[in-house]
């Protein structure tokens, strides 16, 4: 197995991506045995040479508190669940105030994230002033609803940097979208130019290597630049809330083997929740999120599971990354 990793290693550091069979062959790799400390240090070595030892924090503005007809399994927004009793949204001012205080403490991404059917209109009418207000280097990131072409060259023209967007897990069954237009959408925002990112989500316990695998291929098939992994957080009162969270040891397997996986078009990898371990396994972006938060049954004022800036900058620099604003496109 030794000698596999470091022809990975070797690979990725080429460019080359792996393919589904070894991708599912080093995700196979016991998590926490000595072989996995070994792919771990490779995923390490490969993000301070293709990421160039940079680490960026991603923060994420959740704009409406609201609830949402698609009803997907582990999402506390789902009507059915009946756990948003009182919809809230951030005001402009709300979502100045949260910016600020990110790009002022060195955020590379802002992300205004919204429901399903939030008018892309009025998300896309913050931007003008965002920028007027808020100086800075960090790019400005959305996060909603399906976007066909016409859209997401809107949303270029802007002045979007990038899109976040997956073909979660089980799509389609612990969801009611249809794969097909998730895919459609993830395409469009390569297309129009933005920046595609896409994680490997929400992952449990429940979930094969083979259906990790596909998900990381499709996501680097549509051209994502930022790739990675995110738990699935068990929600009280949604379908998957009694559900048991995947180990600290098992997320840090999965990033480790995804950082390898992309060869150097998938430029980073981002973790959530971010744990020093997983910072030291290949990952070099990590999360800070605040308002509304579909892993959480309430509307959050502050910074997320005690993860703020102060946080953020504190793990990424003791896993050896120069926190950085993000490159250009």
């Amino acid at each position: 197995m030794k000698g596999f990793i470091e022809e990975c290693l070797r690979k990725c550091l080429a460019g080359e991506r792996l393919s589904r069979n070894e991708i599912i062959r080093l995700l196979d790799v016991e998590p926490g045995g000595v072989d996995d400390r070994f792919l771990r240090e490779a995923a390490r070595e490969a993000s301070q040479k293709i990421a160039g030892g940079k680490g960026y924090i991603w923060c994420a503005v959740g704009m409406d508190y609201a609830p949402c007809s698609m009803n997907c399994k582990f999402c506390s927004f789902g009507e059915k669940w009946g756990i948003v009793r009182e919809p809230r949204h951030f005001e402009p001012e709300q979502v100045f105030a949260h910016v600020r205080t990110y790009a002022e403490n060195g955020a590379a991404y802002i992300v205004l994230r919204t429901t399903e059917f939030y008018d892309l209109d009025r998300l896309l009418g913050f931007i003008p002033e965002i920028r007027a207000k808020i100086p800075g280097g960090y790019a400005i990131v959305l996060n909603t609803g399906e976007l066909d072409a016409a859209a997401a060259a809107k949303a270029k023209a802007a002045g979007v940097y990038g899109v976040y967007h997956a073909l979660r897990l089980r799509e389609g069954t612990d969801t009611p979208f249809n794969p097909a237009e998730r895919i459609a959408t993830m395409k469009n925002v390569s297309a129009s130019g933005m920046t595609l990112v896409s994680l490997v989500e929400p992952l449990g316990c429940e979930h094969t290597d083979e259906e990790i695998a596909d998900s990381f291929l499709n996501a680097a098939a549509c051209g994502a630049k930022i790739c990675g992994a995110m738990a699935r957080f068990p929600v009280e009162g949604t379908p998957f809330g009694s559900s048991p969270m995947i180990s600290g040891p098992h997320l840090a397997h999965v990033v480790a083997a995804l950082r390898l996986s992309g060869g150097s078009a998938v430029r980073d990898i981002c973790v959530h929740k971010a744990t020093h371990e997983a910072l030291e396994s290949g990952a070099n972006v990590m999360v800070v999120e605040s308002g509304a938060i579909p892993r959480d049954s309430d509307f959050s004022e502050k910074d997320w599971a005690g993860v703020d800036m102060a946080r953020a900058r504190e793990m990424l620099a003791a896993a050896g990354y120069e926190i950085s604003l993000p490159p250009a496109l």
